[in-house]
């Protein structure tokens, strides 16, 4: 357990020197108590006693298993962007040991602890933008976005990341120029959806598909009774880059869904030509963070049933999820993710395993 010693040594300790528990000692109980189940503060306490012979199997513990007050206590205080660090640095590592490096999808993508809010303030949940490596299915980043600006926390999530050979992938809110900028200048490629809130690109995107012949190609699936069929044509911007001010624009794609005899078309600025048969799984890609991320985090983690508001806690709590997610998904076997939970909190020879997994 050196490398999580060393790791959670970086982070800074906010409480008084005379504080009793050591912090590495209580990050790594609270880390494999979520990966045994546990929710709150008070399951972390819980399960430090219950295991408190596997534990110090690793950890010295001289005062004993932490309070839940002390946990409590350590989550308000920590400063986010340290534990922020941590994930990003555990994520890099597992990525080069499993060597996916170039061409890696990285989704971006924002979302709500739900019930995390303060006293009369149910309409503004703590929202965080996260980044999410589609292939290794790891969240790569976290950042918290106070007020529900996403923008500048997606910004803030890419400058942890080492961008160079990857694919970045966005909604339409994070489509302008101060994000593709700062993808590109960190040698990645992006591939942004437009909607109506850049209603100039929009028309000029238009006019560049109807004037241009573009490559296409499509694919048919077929998912809970229903038959989609979705095609992506893929046009040069010409000088869009030049004539919108916008980094890096290289191309237009444009991807038309058909379901249940519906139509639907999308538009997506590309830093890269890409083919069409890639446009098509970059783009179905990019829908990794909502089923491997937001769905194991809310169905597994429940993160939306999570009440810890006060300070920083929302955010360190979500960060220490991911990387308790990350940890389950280590291993290369068969077993689900609720199963591997379960397993992990019956099992401390499987739990071993989990941890040891992620680098």
């Amino acid at each position: 357990m050196g490398r999580y010693a060393a790791a959670f040594a970086e982070v800074a300790d906010p409480r008084a020197e005379n504080a009793r528990h050591d912090l590495g000692e209580i990050l790594f109980i609270a880390l494999a108590a979520m990966l045994c189940g546990a929710e709150t503060c008070a399951d972390m306490a819980w399960f430090g006693h219950s295991k408190i012979r596997f534990l110090r199997r690793f950890l010295e513990l001289p005062y004993g298993v932490p309070s839940h007050d002390t946990f409590s206590r350590v989550f308000r205080l920590i400063d986010p962007n340290q534990l922020s660090q941590l994930l990003e640095r555990f994520a890099r590592a597992f990525a080069k040991a499993a060597g996916k490096n170039r061409n890696a999808l990285v989704a971006i993508d924002g979302k709500a602890c739900r019930r995390a809010y303060a006293a009369g303030r149910a309409h503004a949940p703590p929202f965080s933008v996260s980044a999410f490596a589609a292939e290794t299915r790891m969240a790569l980043a976290f950042a918290p976005a106070p007020g529900g600006e996403e923008t500048q926390a997606a910004l803030q999530a890419i400058a942890l990341l080492d961008l160079a050979g990857a694919i970045v992938t966005a909604d339409a809110l994070h489509c302008h120029r101060g994000f593709a900028a700062e993808i590109v200048g960190r040698g990645g490629d992006y591939m942004l959806a437009l909607k109506g809130n850049r209603p100039g690109l929009c028309a000029d995107a238009r006019a560049r598909l109807a004037q241009a012949k573009g490559k296409s190609a499509s694919v048919e699936t077929a998912a809970h009774g229903r038959i989609e069929r979705r095609t992506a044509c893929v046009v040069a911007a010409g000088d869009m880059a030049k004539t919108h001010d916008f980094p890096g624009l290289r191309a237009i794609v444009r991807l038309t869904a058909e379901r249940n005899g519906k139509r639907e078309e999308r538009l997506y600025l590309a830093s890269r030509l890409f083919g069409p048969k890639q446009a098509l799984a970059i783009i179905r890609g990019h829908w990794q963070i909502e089923n491997g991320l937001h769905w194991a985090l809310d169905v597994v983690f429940k993160e939306d049933a999570s009440r810890a508001r006060k300070e920083h806690a929302p955010q360190n709590l979500a960060i220490l999820r991911r990387l308790a997610l990350n940890a389950a998904r280590g291993p290369q076997d068969k077993t689900s993710l609720r199963g591997r939970i379960k397993r992990a909190g019956w099992d401390d020879a499987y739990l071993l395993k989990l941890l040891t997994h992620m680098r």
